[in-house]
């Protein structure tokens, strides 16, 4: 079969495409998957550059977010029909670390084995391209900001990184739940696109500090309880947590899923207890979040934004896509 190998740790040159890798084999419990579609996350890139404490058995084929078709059953599955249209929970469930595309062989292929507790439902109505959008960003942004956050309507939410995967799926579900949302990019072009998806306020941090931006649109946050916003979802960490912090007003919170600029951060503790501040850890997603997701996009509430679809042979190019900032959205491969 079509398959993309990760053949060493490093830059884009140790993407491999293959047309005569072997077709998996069904263990008990296992179900095979015909794959639509696999998204591109900055996971993908992460296994490929080697991640600090997680070993990777080389050459591997990644890609966590898969949709496809059921075509072959494994010993002792009965509950899904040849045919079936799938999403899958990347995390493994047979007792392994990890998750399909990261530890064992994921979506940058034709054909997927996995285990048939990791299958959700694909309503008929949901496209393959759009379930595959959804588990790493869209089901970290519904847990960190619904199980998690519990924003609400009327809320002021403030989005750091906000034209990536997590970043526009934060600013989609928020505008959902009926929140005014400021987001926050690089460019006029994706600031201009982050508008099209329904934010309120844009902010270019590359020529405006965030806080002096908040401060204007809303006024400083004071210890009366005026100003600043709700909710400030940062998941880029580095230099940004302070400013993050200037943000927020008094009794706010401050959620966040990763730290994509840095995990090391200064956190002016003056403003936690002067403010009040709950800082909010959100890790991963759950089945139910994906099940929700596949809900909004059925009943025609969501439309996951995807930025554009590749073919199989071109996941370097990708790759450098995200690499290089220049999406709005998730980019997907198509064998």
């Amino acid at each position: 079969m079509q398959a993309v190998l990760t053949m060493a740790h490093g830059g884009r040159e140790n993407l491999k495409f293959v047309a005569d890798h072997p077709k998996p084999t069904l263990g008990a419990g296992q179900v095979l998957v015909r794959i639509a579609a696999t998204a591109i996350n900055y996971h993908d890139i992460f296994t490929r550059r080697g991640m600090p404490g997680i070993s990777i058995k080389l050459p591997i084929v990644v890609g966590s977010d898969v949709a496809g078709e059921v075509v072959e059953l494994g010993e002792g599955v009965t509950d899904w029909p040849i045919g079936s249209r799938v999403l899958l929970n990347p995390m493994l469930r047979d007792g392994r670390f990890g998750m399909i595309g990261e530890t064992v062989d994921g979506g940058r292929a034709e054909f997927v084995a996995v285990d048939f507790r990791q299958l959700i439902h694909i309503p008929e109505n949901v496209s393959f391209q759009a379930a595959a959008s959804l588990p790493l960003a869209y089901g970290t942004a519904h847990r960190m900001m619904i199980s998690r956050g519990r924003v609400s309507a009327g809320e002021r939410v403030l989005i750091l990184g906000a034209s990536g995967g997590v970043g526009v799926a934060c600013l989609q579900i928020a505008k959902i739940l009926g929140a005014t949302v400021v987001a926050c990019a690089s460019s006029i072009s994706k600031l201009d696109r982050l508008a099209n998806l329904g934010a309120d306020h844009c902010v270019d941090y590359s020529k405006s500090n965030i806080t002096d931006a908040i401060n204007h649109l809303f006024g400083k946050p004071r210890v009366t309880g005026s100003g600043g916003v709700d909710v400030a979802i940062n998941f880029t960490g580095g230099e940004t947590w302070k400013d993050t912090q200037r943000c927020v007003r008094l009794g706010g919170r401050i959620l966040t899923c990763g730290a994509t600029a840095g995990y090391e951060v200064n956190t002016d503790v003056r403003y936690l207890w002067t403010f009040e501040h709950n800082v909010i850890g959100s890790n991963g997603w759950r089945d139910d979040d994906l099940r929700a997701l596949l809900a909004l996009i059925s009943e025609g509430s969501l439309c996951p934004a995807i930025d554009r679809v590749l073919p199989l042979e071109e996941a370097a190019e990708a790759e450098r896509l995200l690499e290089d900032r220049e999406v709005v959205g998730k980019v997907l491969l198509q064998p």
